[in-house]
């Protein structure tokens, strides 16, 4: 076997193994997604947010998994928004639903199947679970703990469609999307640190405004983005176009503030492309429905 290839063969070996101290190393593919409760927002009319994410165990492999008896969130359910097309790594604070002012002290069940195996993410509204500005920039970016993080000065961006929000197309025929955004401008700019993989400095993803398009419910391994776009979850490999990646710039800003992209889907189906602009802790974001014929 060529030397290049028994390397190959050793480095997938240990991406696999756990180390003999008992430390679980990465898989890159073959694990199963553990759903995750974040925790709570009140919103203005008294309402609340329960904002939910996740954790897919791969390095590499993304997971579809349809709204059913496998992905369903009760009560009110299945189908609560939760995504059905899983990135890999830690996806945080992916999606909320609404729980009215009166939801007291009962409690919101996601259940995911996935490998084979059930896991499952309870929300509630005990005091200690409640969100604030700080608590994403912290979680998301590992920055925040500034006076101005503090201070609770920085604003999330606002992305808005520039584009209709539901579309019909038929596979193979290129559907252009569009999205602005706008932000605070702070933070400013700044690449992801250069640091040895695992340490705190490597958790810190690049700062400052971007944008990204990419699949939240279909099976994403059907649709393809032109240009490419940026992955939205942490990869800290060198070079692997994720903003986690040591020394990844955050792209300039174009001079309209708009975001452009052809999506082109390969298979029928019922997806949802999200449109998702960042500072690189604080998000928002927006979904488009398309119907592939």
């Amino acid at each position: 076997m060529p030397a290049r290839a028994l390397c190959l063969v050793a480095l997938l070996a240990l991406l696999s193994v756990p180390t003999a101290g008992g430390q679980q190393l990465v898989y890159l593919s073959g694990q199963t997604v553990a759903p995750a409760y974040e925790g709570w927002e009140q919103n203005p009319d008294g309402s609340f947010n329960m904002v939910f994410g996740y954790f897919n165990r791969n390095l590499d492999e993304h997971l579809h998994v349809p709204v059913g008896p496998e992905n369903s969130i009760e009560p009110g359910g299945p189908d609560q928004g939760q995504p059905t097309w899983f990135m890999p790594r830690r996806n945080r604070f992916h999606f909320k639903i609404r729980v009215p002012a009166d939801f007291g002290d009962k409690e919101l069940v996601w259940t995911l199947t996935t490998q084979g195996q059930t896991e499952k993410a309870y929300g509630t509204l005990i005091p200690e679970y409640i969100i604030d500005k700080q608590l994403p920039m912290l979680d998301v970016g590992n920055f925040g703990r500034d006076a101005e993080g503090r201070d609770m000065l920085n604003e999330p961006p606002s992305v808005t469609l520039m584009s209709a929000s539901e579309h019909t197309v038929g596979v193979g025929e290129p559907l252009a999307l569009n999205a602005s955004a706008s932000d605070d401008d702070f933070p400013e700019p700044k690449a992801a640190p250069q640091g040895r993989a695992g340490s705190p400095r490597s958790r810190s993803n690049a700062v400052g405004l971007r944008v990204a398009w990419f699949v939240h419910r279909g099976d994403g391994s059907n649709v393809a983005f032109d240009p490419q776009q940026f992955k939205t979850y942490p990869d800290y490999r060198l070079g692997s176009n994720s903003p986690w990646s040591p020394g990844w710039e955050t792209p300039p800003l174009p001079d309209n503030r708009q975001w452009p992209v052809t999506a082109t889907f390969s298979e029928p189906g019922e997806y949802v492309v999200r449109v998702m602009a960042t500072d690189g802790g604080l998000i928002d974001h927006a979904d488009v429905k398309v119907t592939v014929r």
